[in-house]
């Protein structure tokens, strides 16, 4: 099963890192599909090269055409040539009836697989191949179908302090759990799938090394492009008093600066150690789960 693997992933790597072209202008969605790979393992005394060459000619053929006849997506000869998807795939005869088959589809744009899955199909004969086809087909247009993710910025959540008198900086403790809600905001927004997160590390100026994008008047916003995200998120932890806190997230348009989504927590009961649970919780309804 290793040695499948090894084979079966080798492809996946090199197609990675070919698909490195953004995607052309069009109404048509662009996708660029390289003949699979063919692996014969099983020993059989038999030489059926040519069987298998013809039968993985009229697979490749045939998933082609089933994608191209939707009218969403353009067959293109390569991500150079405007892609915006690039599928990928290798099949392996392990046994008499048992093949593998490993087919992956790259965003382009994004340099990120939106599929990668390996399937078994038993058989070696003409109808078993076009089984398999039908199939795969299915779950390459499937996952064709799934939106890019949103390439956002998301800054490190700031504390508005209503319980105490202005002070220099952050107390160690307090930022230790904003750095704990920042993290875990970023991990939920990542798992999610909608979002690509863009590194934030390199964002300078005295406004983000003050932590003060909540009152920089959507200056976030050109400070994500700079990143080359799409859409920026800034976080607020206001403090009530030692048991009480409000939450608060904004949503920008990294291109134009309006204002995408917003949410508020409501006063809510808790000490600061609560503050991640909440911050979760709020983008997890507000904005995850309302898209």
């Amino acid at each position: 099963m290793r040695r499948i693997s090894l084979i079966l992933s080798a492809f996946l790597l090199v197609g990675l890192l070919a698909a490195s072209s953004p995607a052309g202008a069009g109404d048509a969605i662009g996708v660029a599909m390289d003949d699979f790979s063919y692996t014969d393992t099983s020993a059989e005394p038999a030489n059926q090269t040519a069987a298998h060459e013809r039968r993985l000619s009229a697979f490749m053929a045939a998933l082609r055409r089933d994608i191209s006849a939707d009218g969403r997506y353009r067959p293109v000869p390569s991500a150079q040539d405007g892609a915006a998807f690039k599928v990928i795939g290798g099949i392996q005869k392990t046994s008499t009836l048992v093949q593998w088959a490993k087919v992956a589809v790259i965003d382009v744009g994004a340099k990120k697989l939106v599929m990668d899955k390996l399937y078994t199909f038993r058989g070696d004969n003409d109808e078993s191949w076009e089984r398999a086809e039908i199939f795969v087909s299915r779950e390459v247009m499937a996952a064709l179908a799934t939106p890019a993710p949103v390439a956002l910025a998301v800054f490190d959540f700031e504390l508005e302090d209503n319980t105490a008198a202005p002070t220099a900086g952050l107390a160690a403790a307090d930022a230790s759990y904003l750095a704990e809600v920042t993290g875990s905001v970023r991990e939920a927004l990542g798992q999610s799938g909608r979002y690509r997160l863009v590194d934030v590390g390199s964002a300078s100026g005295e406004v983000v090394k003050a932590r003060g994008l909540r009152d920089c008047d959507g200056c976030e916003a050109a400070i994500a492009q700079t990143l080359g995200a799409d859409q920026s998120l800034i976080g607020v932890v206001r403090r009530v008093s030692r048991t009480e806190y409000t939450l608060g997230f904004q949503v920008r348009d990294a291109r134009t600066g309006a204002v995408l989504s917003r949410g508020d927590s409501g006063l809510r009961m808790g000490a600061d150690y609560s503050w991640k649970r909440g911050a979760v919780r709020l983008v997890s309804d507000k904005l995850i789960g309302s898209q």
